[in-house]
């Protein structure tokens, strides 16, 4: 087994409305898990033999009660966590939201859509806003 294999594989799902507004969760503030207290993209661990794709769309289902079927490949990259030191590789997609579809707050403190312009003071990971304005270019 390689290094790169023994790299936990994140998936999440950056959901826009067609203003640019992206769902996102406020995740709990417990010490022991990752990007506690932080804004991120409904998202989490890929299972054994299962695709990023695949852990995205499952992630952001259980997380939102949201399903994205036809998600796109956005980006994907190597994150190093500052509350514990591990490497992740984050795989990221993203969808349009339907604008019909109830969302859900199944896990963290809070889900909501959130516009661009209104984000700059959250508390969140150091790769959200490149990851969102990457994610904008596919929506316009």
């Amino acid at each position: 087994m390689s290094a790169s294999e023994n790299v936990p594989r994140i998936g999440g799902v950056v959901l826009l409305r067609d203003d640019g507004a992206a769902l996102l969760q406020l995740r709990d503030n417990i010490p022991t898990i990752t990007a506690p207290g932080l804004w991120v993209f409904p998202g989490g661990h890929c299972d054994d033999g299962e695709t990023c794709r695949d852990c995205a769309r499952r992630e952001f289902r259980e997380e939102t009660g949201y399903d994205c079927p036809e998600i796109k490949s956005l980006t994907e990259f190597h994150y190093v966590a500052p509350e514990n030191g591990r490497t992740y590789l984050l795989s990221f997609w993203w969808d349009r939201y339907d604008g019909v579809s109830p969302v859900f707050c199944y896990e963290g403190q809070e889900v909501r859509f959130i516009p661009r312009a209104e984000f700059e003071c959250k508390p969140t990971t150091d790769y959200l806003l490149s990851v969102w304005e990457l994610a904008l270019t596919k929506l316009y």
